[in-house]
């Protein structure tokens, strides 16, 4: 066991999305050994602790407590009790409550430890077929249209892949929002991840729409992955030169110029140090 000399250690345990094999070997002797569980819903962590024959006590920790909850753990831990924080599926924290209790202990220098694990966000985006080497987690957006709406116009030009957590009654409203505001770009919605109706719908925004509302409801949590930006449209070599002709009165030199615009434009600047060129042997439009 990791613990520290002066006071305790509070690990942060990753737990089964839904299928109970999805627990790592050191997640299970953690729980076993700590001397005290902080759970978000002891009645549903029962079930896991129970298949592991894990007996070990349990307080629940949740969103609505979490503040008060801390002082007393802060006190056990400082008189060198081991505590595990779990939520009731994934990695704490990640849209799960565990930030404020994690945010107080770290102000008093106790040692809190990871024990990694499952996160919905991560398996899905294993399996979504969108790109992975940049990727945004948004979490829940604001039930609120139009919060919503203004949330979904500041990530629109984001490049990276983005991830939504939604539940099952508003993915579609998610989904028809998000089509309005970025276009009909690829993404994947994954459905009950490792559980028993596990599903992932991969297509365009509409398509996975059309495929939802062929449906007589939507079931099970839901996290939407979605394409990031791409890049801008190449300009033209018409609107290149209209653009270099708009700059002519600009005392900047010709390198410079072309300096200036490749980095703007997203072309080469040889490309543009050449049109300069010819522009300037080219008699004048009328």
């Amino acid at each position: 066991m990791e613990t520290n000399l002066q006071t305790g250690t509070l690990f942060v345990v990753a737990t089964p999305l839904g299928n109970l094999e999805d627990i790592t070997y050191r997640a299970v002797r953690v729980l076993s050994e700590v001397d005290l569980i902080a759970a978000e819903d002891t009645r549903y962590s029962k079930r896991l602790l129970d298949h592991y024959g894990i007996r070990t006590g349990m307080i629940s920790c949740h969103e609505h407590n979490e503040t008060q909850k801390a002082l007393q753990l802060i006190t056990a831990l400082k008189a060198g009790k081991n505590i595990a924080l779990i939520s009731d599926a994934g990695t704490p924290l990640i849209s799960d409550p565990g930030y404020s209790l994690v945010t107080a202990v770290a102000q008093h220098n106790i040692p809190i430890i990871p024990i990694p694990g499952c996160s919905a966000a991560i398996a899905g985006l294993s399996v979504a077929g969108l790109p992975t080497d940049s990727f945004l987690f948004c979490g829940f957006l604001s039930k609120k249209k139009q919060k919503l709406v203004q949330t979904l116009e500041t990530l629109k030009q984001e490049k990276a892949t983005l991830i939504f957590y939604e539940s099952p009654k508003r993915i579609c409203a998610l989904i028809e929002q998000t089509i309005l505001v970025f276009g009909d770009r690829r993404a994947c919605l994954a459905r009950e991840i490792t559980k028993l109706h596990e599903e992932y719908i991969r297509g365009t925004l509409g398509e996975i729409l059309g495929n939802l509302g062929l449906r007589p409801q939507v079931k099970g949590e839901c996290v939407l992955f979605v394409q990031g930006a791409g890049p801008p449209p190449k300009m033209t070599s018409g609107q290149l030169e209209d653009l270099i002709l708009s700059k002519q009165f600009e005392t900047v030199g010709t390198a410079d110029l072309a300096r200036k615009l490749s980095s703007a434009c997203d072309l080469s600047k040889k490309q543009i140090y050449e049109t300069i060129l010819k522009l300037r042997h080219t008699p004048p439009r009328h």
